[in-house]
């Protein structure tokens, strides 16, 4: 499944790296805490967290990961926007919770 279609039927905001919607996500990693998704996460994932920082596009540019969805309404800083922009990786978001926007991706990327 495309970024682009994630983003349609769970109605999410593009918030930067529109270049990277055709990306395919093979799943999706759920934390907050970088260290694990560095270690866990796979390649072509969807990584649902409410970090903002610019860390975010490291991990998700080294790990290879589809894009990156921010929950509660949160945007990214300014220069997260920019790495995520360079590296044509999607940051999304959506004024859903974690669990809320979980679950939907999980029954998605398993139909």
């Amino acid at each position: 499944m495309k970024v682009r279609e994630i983003v349609e039927k769970l109605h999410l905001n593009v918030v930067s790296g529109k270049e990277g919607l055709d990306r395919e996500v093979e799943g999706g990693y759920v934390s907050d805490l970088l260290s694990d998704v560095m270690g866990n996460a796979d390649m072509n994932q969807a990584w649902v967290t409410l970090q903002t920082h610019k860390n975010i596009m490291a991990i998700a540019s080294l790990k290879e990961l589809a894009c990156i969805i921010l929950v509660k309404g949160l945007e990214p800083n300014e220069d997260t926007k920019e790495k995520s922009n360079e590296e044509n990786i999607p940051i999304l978001n959506t004024d859903k919770d974690t669990f809320e926007i979980a679950g939907k991706l999980y029954a998605m990327l398993q139909s």
